[in-house]
């Protein structure tokens, strides 16, 4: 674990653990060898569930950017769908709108840019991205609860497989829990992967 993150993040506000955290990813992120690392890692989660819709997210500063790994997988088989989450408004849950490489986009809420093929999708698989996560497989985000809100309003039965993207630097051993947080199913980071416990 990163020694610049080793306090007790279970007593230290989320904001301030946030703001720490950032900052190791952003260090995290130019380090030499991670992002190809990261980019294998993906496709080797992609290839272990071998599912047909994917849900992934438009890469901020720090953020791992998996745009390439997700065109591959686009250009690797047939009958293979791709999306981004788009914010109908602040407050509700995340709609999935169908992506490819060539998609237009449009800069929606948060500045963040969001695709224009006004195709729905729901994703059997949903990569979410995280600035912080722990051993038991719950993260920090940005702390507007986009993907809680959404994961708990989930369409049909049957929730995606969850997928947090994340640096091995901002691996904590517990992070600070509300009833709403949801758990991830996976943690993929540079180093491996990160199952969340039984």
């Amino acid at each position: 674990m990163n020694p610049s993150i080793a306090c007790n993040p279970v007593a230290e506000s989320k904001k301030a653990l946030r703001r720490r955290l950032l900052e190791t990813r952003l260090h995290a992120a130019s380090e030499p060898g991670v992002q190809a690392a990261l980019e294998r890692r993906l496709l080797d989660v992609l290839k272990r569930y071998d599912v047909a819709s994917v849900g992934f997210y438009w890469p901020l500063a720090g953020e791992f950017d998996a745009r390439g790994a997700i065109a591959v997988w686009l250009a690797s088989g047939a009958h293979r769908e791709a999306s981004l989450p788009i914010v109908k408004e602040r407050g509700v849950p995340l709609e999935f709108h169908v992506w490819t490489p060539d998609t237009p986009m449009q800069v929606g809420h948060h500045n963040i840019p969001e695709p224009v093929s006004g195709r729905v999708a729901i994703p059997d698989l949903l990569f979410v991205p995280c600035v912080g996560f722990d051993a038991a497989g719950y993260r920090l985000g940005y702390g507007g609860g986009y993907y809680d809100r959404t994961l708990a309003a989930w369409p049909g039965a049957q929730r995606p497989v969850t997928v947090g993207i994340a640096y091995e630097a901002c691996r904590l051993e517990a992070l600070q829990r509300e009833a709403h947080d949801i758990p991830l199913d996976l943690i993929v980071t540079e180093a491996g992967l990160h199952a969340r416990p039984d």
